[in-house]
Parts: C-alpha cells; sequence; structure tokens
C-alpha cells in the first residue's frame, strides 16, 4: 500500500503479540496507521510458555512496514489495565480511529475430542474471560474515543464464517460469541457512524503452526505431506491486509454486524497474500469435503471431523439443506 491510506490513523490491535494479532498490525502499519500493540508478553516477561514473540518485536515490525508502532503491556482482563491504556491513547493521540481485538489465549485450555460434560469447567471458564470478556472490556472503553468523533471502525476476530458447531463446547461459544458481539455493538453505534463487524482467517501459518509442523515460512510447503489441508494455508499478514482494507473503505459502514472472511475480502478488495499468493479456504474446504463422500475408500477420523465440521455449517444455510441432508445420511453409514 504505497500510499498509505492511514497514515493519519490511530489504531489499537489487543493481541498482538503473534499470530493473527501481529499480522494484522503489521498490515495496519504497512498502511501508514499509528498502532498501540497490546497483549502480556514484554521483553523479559514472557506470558505464554514455549513461546518467545514479545509486543516490542511486533511494534518493530510495524514500524519496519512504514507505520509507528508502540508496545504496551496490558492484561486485557484488568479493567483498569485496559482503562489506562486508551487514557494513553487519548493523551498522546486524541482520537482511535481502528480496535481490532484479537485476544485469545485459549489454545492450552482447549479440549478436544471431549464431550462437554466431561470439560473442565474451570478450564472453560478460564477461555471465555480470556477470550470473551476481554473484547467486551476493551471494546467498553475504546469506543467511547470514536463515539465522540462519530468515526470509526470495531473489529472482532473470530474462527469461521459460519454459526456452525466449532466441535468444542468452550471453542464454539468464544469463536461465536466475538462475532455476535460485533453485531450486537454494532447495532448500538450505528447512530455514531463507528463500523463494528467480524473477520476470520482460514488455516492460518502463524508463529505456533509452523513450530508445530516443524517448518518456516520460507519452507512452509514441506508440512502439505504431514497435512494436505495446509495446501491453502495464510499468512497472518494476509488477514492484515484484508483489515488494512476494511480500514481503508469509506464504505465500510456498510458491512456493520457482518462476519466476514480473508478469502472473500481478498476478492473484493484485490490484494494478496505477502507470498503473492491468494488462499481461498473456503471454496478449498467444500472441495475437499465433496471428494470425501465421493470417494469409495472408507473415511478415517479427520474425513468424519471434516463432514461433520461442513453439515453444522449446512444445516444453518437454508440453501444449503439438500447438501445437509446428503451429508447427514453419509455420516449415518460412516460415523
Amino acid at each position: 500500500m504505497p500510499n498509505r491510506p492511514l497514515r493519519d490513523h490511530v489504531a489499537v490491535v489487543a493481541g498482538a503479540t503473534r499470530g493473527a494479532g501481529r499480522g494484522i498490525a503489521r498490515m495496519l502499519g504497512a498502511a501508514g496507521a499509528t498502532v498501540y500493540c497490546t497483549g502480556r508478553s514484554v521483553r523479559g516477561r514472557p506470558a505464554t510458555p514455549g513461546r518467545p514473540e514479545t509486543l516490542e518485536e511486533t511494534a518493530e515490525l510495524v514500524s519496519a512496514e512504514g507505520g509507528r508502532g508502540i508496545a504496551v503491556r496490558t492484561d486485557h482482563t484488568i479493567e483498569s489495565e485496559v482503562e489506562q491504556l486508551f487514557a494513553r491513547v487519548r493523551t498522546e493521540e486524541g482520537r482511535l480511529d481502528v480496535l481490532v481485538n484479537d485476544i485469545w489465549g485459549g489454545d492450552a485450555l482447549t479440549e478436544w475430542g471431549t464431550p462437554f460434560w466431561e470439560l473442565s469447567t474451570a478450564k472453560g471458564m478460564e477461555l471465555l474471560e480470556r477470550a470473551v470478556h476481554t473484547h467486551i472490556i476493551t471494546s467498553r472503553h475504546g469506543a467511547p474515543l470514536m463515539i465522540e468523533r462519530d468515526a470509526g471502525l470495531i473489529v472482532e476476530v473470530t474462527d469461521g464464517d459460519t454459526f456452525g458447531y466449532r466441535g468444542n463446547l468452550f471453542y464454539d461459544l468464544a469463536k461465536n460469541a466475538v462475532a455476535r458481539l460485533a453485531y450486537a455493538m454494532a447495532g448500538d453505534l450505528h447512530a455514531h457512524n463507528v463500523t463494528a463487524l467480524a473477520v476470520t482467517p482460514g488455516f492460518l501459518r502463524s508463529e505456533a503452526v509452523l513450530d508445530h509442523f516443524g517448518v518456516t515460512e520460507a519452507n512452509w510447503r514441506e508440512a502439505i505431506e504431514k497435512d494436505e489441508y495446509f495446501a491453502e494455508s495464510e499468512t497472518p499478514c494476509f488477514v492484515g491486509r484484508a483489515i488494512a482494507a476494511l480500514a481503508a473503505d469509506p464504505g465500510v459502514g456498510e458491512k456493520s454486524g457482518g462476519l466476514f472472511s480473508s478469502w472473500t475480502l481478498a476478492k473484493e478488495y484485490g490484494f494478496t497474500d505477502i507470498d503473492g499468493r491468494r488462499p481461498d479456504w473456503g471454496s478449498f474446504f467444500l472441495r475437499k469435503v465433496q471428494g470425501i463422500v465421493n470417494r469409495d475408500a472408507p473415511p478415517d477420523e479427520m474425513d468424519l471431523f471434516v463432514v461433520r465440521s461442513r453439515l453444522y455449517q449446512a444445516e444453518l444455510d437454508p440453501a444449503a439443506a439438500g447438501e445437509a441432508e446428503r451429508l447427514g445420511a453419509w455420516i449415518e453409514r460412516h460415523g
């Protein structure tokens, strides 16, 4: 974005230490924005066991992209710290144009493959505190800076562009809740010309995912042999470019309350990932589902998970009633 369409804009990216949050902060910086990068991991005080990334690194990447990165350690579960964050933004900048809620912290708390009646309630409640309550607290204290100017954009980062079940009760609650939060906030903010919406990336090549597969961004394709779905993965900067494009769009208010994906926004706004690709996770996933149900070989556990995931989505889409019926019958035969 050589013309820096956000060069006079101020953004806060909550949860900017790594993953999507870091990519979003970088791409807002590439568009020229001043970006306050917040989270808990700073140099000398890592907050996530086993992860080396820090807010200072993210802020430096923002500045290297052409913006101005500012690292502010903030525990978004502590309301007083969030208040102090926005008081600082008000004092130093006098405005807030973009707020991105990408706080998560639930990986270690998600018990995949466990029915809800066997889940740890304590872990689940902590996950909701980290991944939902923080978003509410942060928007509560960030929105007034936008309302004062009758302008602004609040983005909730979620996982998935439908409201279908995501395979674990607490994970599902968290990811659906933040999409609903965007919808609810949009209703309250409509009279103030402030937009709230939700955005999802596809299969994200985050730092942790690359480490899991034992690859780097330079050789990530080598991991496709381990997981065929990795072939359509995207860097954290892809969703970052999606949010930068939304922030630069004078007509973004028409999208208020909606749920959007990185791959559909890429088609609409004409951007690519930083490696020049334009991954389309949605179409790729549907092709994979069709391939599974059409082949003669018996399905494995991943196949069953994938088809169930699509069934949950199709059941909520009146236009996909026929597909839902076919997938349900397939599950009955093989599940």
